[in-house]
């Protein structure tokens, strides 16, 4: 059973919750052959139960101890542009679909998920270019982002907010 595992971090994204449920995006999803959907929805106002969800087996919590399980079985991750998130799931070596929250002010989620684009280990987009990008996208594109290297990421943060 292909798996989507979608993560907001600590936070609220509601919009990124609305978005991933609503039927055009479960469509996209199902017509790419997933069937089960399991949401971490952090603090937001929307935790969708499991029947709101037709067409996919769906799952949702707010917090858990550690999501590391949920990205290992997930076939694709849909995540908030949080730096611990990409990095866990880039590190477990697992298709990463970044969702930019654009109504953040300062926006350093933006160039942490351009910068990592540019590198081809993810694919990016805001709430309102999901159903656009899970139309279109190819994972087949995206390259491995090699973990264990902390100064190299680092390096990369630093790079990809200006700090250099």
């Amino acid at each position: 059973m292909k798996r989507v595992f979608v993560t907001v971090g600590t936070t609220s994204f509601d919009d990124l919750i609305e978005r991933v449920t609503s039927p055009e995006a479960v469509q996209e999803l199902k017509a790419r052959g997933y069937q089960h959907l399991v949401l971490q929805v952090g603090q937001g106002s929307i935790l969708p139960d499991s029947d709101s969800c037709h067409e996919l087996t769906l799952e949702a919590f707010r917090f858990k101890d550690s999501i590391a399980e949920n990205i290992k079985c997930a076939d694709l991750v849909i995540s908030h542009a949080g730096a611990g998130s990409c990095l866990e799931t880039l590190g477990a070596d697992k298709p990463l679909l970044v969702v930019v929250n654009d109504k953040l002010m300062d926006n350093h989620q933006l160039e942490l998920a351009r910068q990592l684009h540019q590198d081809s280990h993810l694919l990016y987009c805001t709430p309102s270019t999901l159903n656009e990008t899970l139309k279109t996208m190819d994972l087949a594109v995206l390259s491995p982002f090699l973990p264990g290297q902390p100064k190299h990421f680092a390096n990369f943060l630093d790079r990809a907010l200006g700090v250099q």
